[in-house]
């Protein structure tokens, strides 16, 4: 692999690969009125997913697909893509503790920035993604929430020939300012979009949830999580349910706010009078991306649900 990379152009050597290793780690969390929630910390981007919950728990939304819901998600998303682009990067060379952004009192000062009825400007352009995301769960309660990804639609665009290997392309989150927090250095781990997620509920369920997408990701567990714990939405119309997307997404350029429109247009009016800046994409639009769930009920029932905008499937297999 190394002698094929180099004859591709990559500055990558063997002993870059050889003294790669997978880290073992302690999730990240944040509790919930509901139960727990967890993801992956630093150098991913599941630090912005846990402030978006713990955000939007505090700014008391009663209901789904209302302009509070949406307004609420995109707000929180816009405080914690602030934190995330200044601090995140690989964890051996962050200047703070990421989960001191999980606290109490950071969620509350957050959340109590958030204007109830008008828009935070968001000229911010972030970087595409492209993942998928997979999850298992056994009859004993054994769960798995894992996401893959080899970045943009086709990662570097480099087939190892003797391999068929595709190489990833997460290196292009590095930056090449001296000055950056994710600037490039030999061994450094890239900052990137990917974490899978799981929650430990008060009543006894246990969930796995995920999505492709990029900025998309934290956006989209957060509504399923709220309208699957909060709001007591079944599994399936959850994962089905109208989406947004604040952010680029698929090698768009624009920040914009995507919706669905299958969202009623009383929502999509109060959300522009409010100041975003909507663009109303299909009814089941893949740029949302490819989400699903399992959950294990306390009687040891499974259920799981599929994204309807992608192939993906929710299978049982009995043996």
């Amino acid at each position: 692999m190394a002698r094929e990379l180099e004859e591709a152009g990559s500055p990558l050597r063997a002993d870059d690969l050889a003294q790669h290793k997978a880290l073992t780690v302690e999730p990240l969390s944040v509790r919930l009125e509901s139960g727990t929630a967890y993801t992956l910390p630093p150098p991913t981007q599941g630090l912005a997913s846990m402030m978006i919950l713990g955000i939007c728990e505090r700014l008391g939304v009663s209901k789904a697909e209302g302009f509070a819901h949406v307004h609420a998600i995109v707000e929180a998303s816009k405080r914690a893509f602030r934190v995330r682009d200044r601090y995140v990067s690989d964890p051996a060379y962050m200047t703070v503790d990421p989960s001191d952004f999980l606290t109490d009192d950071r969620l509350g000062q957050l959340a109590a920035e958030i204007d109830p009825e008008k828009a935070l400007p968001w000229p911010e352009i972030s970087q595409p993604g492209d993942t998928v995301w997979l999850g298992a769960m056994d009859r004993d309660g054994c769960s798995v929430s894992l996401i893959q990804s080899i970045y943009w639609e086709f990662g570097s665009g480099v087939v190892l020939p003797e391999t068929g290997i595709v190489w990833q392309n997460r290196g292009t989150s590095f930056s090449l300012d001296s000055d950056s927090h994710n600037r490039l250095m030999p061994g450094r781990r890239p900052f990137h979009t990917i974490h899978p997620a799981m929650a430990a509920l008060n009543d006894g369920r246990q969930m796995v949830y995920g999505t492709m997408g990029g900025e998309g990701q934290p956006q989209t567990q957060a509504a399923i999580f709220t309208r699957y714990v909060d709001f007591e939405q079944g599994l399936e119309e959850t994962i089905a349910a109208p989406r947004w997307l604040l952010g680029r997404t698929w090698g768009e350029d624009s920040a914009k706010l995507r919706i669905e429109n299958r969202f009623d247009p009383a929502v999509i009016g109060a959300l522009r009078n409010a100041g975003h800046d909507i663009e109303i994409v299909g009814d089941f639009d893949e740029m949302m991306g490819h989400a699903g769930a399992i959950v294990r009920h306390t009687d040891g029932a499974i259920e799981a649900a599929s994204d309807p905008r992608c192939d993906g499937a929710a299978v049982t297999d009995a043996i």
